[in-house]
């Protein structure tokens, strides 16, 4: 069995123990470097190359979403998972932005960490169940409040089909391959639905697919 590798980056050495304890339990995980900042995560991501790095939003010297933006931007092919206590929606699109393609709240971690390292290192996005719920509350409050109206329902079968692929991270290539359709008419689709969503990036296309429940 191919085991997934794994960098843990959290200030508080107790708390880098759990998480290990909570890993290593598993027998297709594990850890293979601990950093206390996020200077110290973006050199040991590059030096051991691990398939995720679990970084806390919270670090000194550089914090998680930095750090994470460092790693991404550098070209690592390491899926990056946010700890964080916050749950509200400008952290989490921050996150999105610095390349993240999960976000787990700390106090949910015990019960969702395995779960969302096994779903970056497959390419796919995860959010603690929780933040998926205040989204969509938060979403529904924000409609009610400015009488808007949802424009989930103006996409074409078609459209929801490509919407829910991309914000699982396939590329339009890949979208392309998996319908049978040119990249030409997906990168159409694409546009008419950031257009119909009023969306004007990528990570606000996931932030919506996650509020909608189309991913988690």
């Amino acid at each position: 069995m191919k085991k997934i590798r794994i960098l843990l980056a959290d200030d508080h050495t107790l708390i880098r123990g759990g998480l290990r304890l909570l890993v290593e339990q598993q027998p297709d995980l594990v850890v293979v470097g601990e950093a206390e900042d996020g200077r110290a995560a973006v050199k040991l991501t590059a030096s051991l190359k691990p398939d995720v790095a679990v970084l806390d939003v919270g670090m000194p010297n550089l914090n998680g979403i930095e750090a994470a933006k460092q790693i991404t931007d550098g070209g690592a092919r390491t899926a990056v998972v946010i700890l964080s206590m916050h749950r509200d929606e400008t952290y989490i699109l921050r996150a999105l932005k610095a390349g993240a393609r999960g976000y787990l709240l700390k106090d949910s971690a015990e019960s969702d960490l395995v779960r969302a390292i096994r779903a970056v290192a497959e390419g796919k996005s995860f959010f603690s169940p929780a933040v998926s719920k205040v989204l969509l509350e938060d979403y529904m409050r924000k409609l009610r409040r400015t009488g808007g109206e949802d424009s989930y329902d103006l996409l074409t079968p078609r459209e929801r089909e490509v919407l829910q692929l991309i914000a699982e991270g396939k590329s339009n290539k890949d979208v392309a391959n998996m319908l049978h359709l040119s990249v030409y008419t997906v990168e159409t689709h694409r546009a008419n639905i950031m257009e119909k969503l009023k969306l004007k990036s990528i990570p606000e296309l996931i932030l919506y697919a996650v509020r909608k429940g189309i991913i988690s």
